[in-house]
């Protein structure tokens, strides 16, 4: 699975509460006045509400489509992290020479705190004690953390090289390492920051709500509850289906649908360490997201 955290029926309906109260009014006001002679008179062809459902169907399907898109490259983006980030200290092993435990523990230990301040940067919340530290322990500043850490990596390499005549052929793959944590970095950033047309957005609940105004105009009067029922779940359906899309679409904001990017960098800590052989390694916890339910 990859999310162990159970998204809740109540956050969920907080999300469409008022539109689940507007509709609802709305349903029961229709269904009170169809019982006065002057309204039932009020109809529309069935084939009127129907085509509008059809166009709003369409829309929505686009619209959760492109939102899983978003998320599932998010997902893409951290899993080519987990490899990535491996992969780099394995060469940083391999490339050493014997007795430079210090100089991978340098490298491994960092590539552990980038991880760790990639998730914390694009979810915009404070760093953790863990990455505080490491940062003012090496006195590592700047706007862009993560981006500082990977420059770190590139400083240290270009030492490293000349001290420990590393060829070119293996300064070459180290810095391969880097420039593809650095993409993986900006593909982040990418969909971190390109947010879905607001005007897309806005058509479809204009569609949705004109669609839920002419539905019960289009039903048989004959049944009363029927009609309400109708005029009630139909929209909340679609206006469902538009809040997880809402919800998806957005993979670094602390919502129960966030990549868990903490599960993640855990994960890369425990390989790590266990790759440098540390014997402490961390056991991995449960995948620890930050919104509050």
């Amino acid at each position: 699975m990859l999310l162990n955290k159970r998204i809740s029926i109540g956050y969920f309906l907080r999300g469409i509460q008022t539109q689940v109260l507007f509709i609802g009014i709305f349903a029961v006001t229709i269904g009170l006045l169809d019982m006065l002679p002057w309204f039932r008179k009020i109809s529309l062809p069935l084939n009127i509400p129907a085509l509008l459902g059809t166009a709003v169907s369409l829309l929505l399907a686009f619209r959760t489509s492109q939102s899983y898109e978003r998320w599932w490259e998010a997902r893409t983006v951290w899993g080519a992290i987990v490899n990535d980030s491996r992969s780099f200290v394995r060469l940083v092993i391999q490339f050493m020479p014997e007795g430079e435990d210090k100089i991978i523990k340098d490298f491994a230990e960092r590539q552990i705190i980038w991880t760790y301040a990639l998730g914390e940067s694009l979810r915009k919340l404070p760093f953790s004690e863990k990455v505080q530290q490491y940062l003012k322990e090496h006195h590592i500043n700047g706007i862009n953390i993560p981006n500082a850490l990977l420059d770190a990596h590139s400083r240290q390499l270009k030492d490293v090289a000349v001290a420990k005549g590393l060829t070119d052929f293996q300064q070459m793959q180290l810095n391969d390492m880097i420039t593809r944590l650095c993409d993986s970095m900006g593909k982040c950033e990418r969909l971190k920051n390109t947010v879905f047309p607001r005007s897309y957005s806005v058509l479809v609940h204009i569609l949705i709500y004109v669609f839920a105004i002419l539905l019960p105009f289009g039903l048989d009067d004959s049944q009363l509850a029927v009609e309400i029922g109708i005029t009630f779940l139909i929209p909340i359906v679609f206006i469902s289906i538009e809040k997880t899309s809402i919800i998806m679409q957005d993979p670094f904001e602390n919502t129960p649908v966030d990549t868990p990017m903490t599960s993640l960098a855990q994960t890369i800590e425990i390989n790590i360490r266990q790759m440098t052989g540390e014997q402490n390694v961390p056991l991995k916890k449960e995948n620890t997201l930050y919104y509050e339910m």
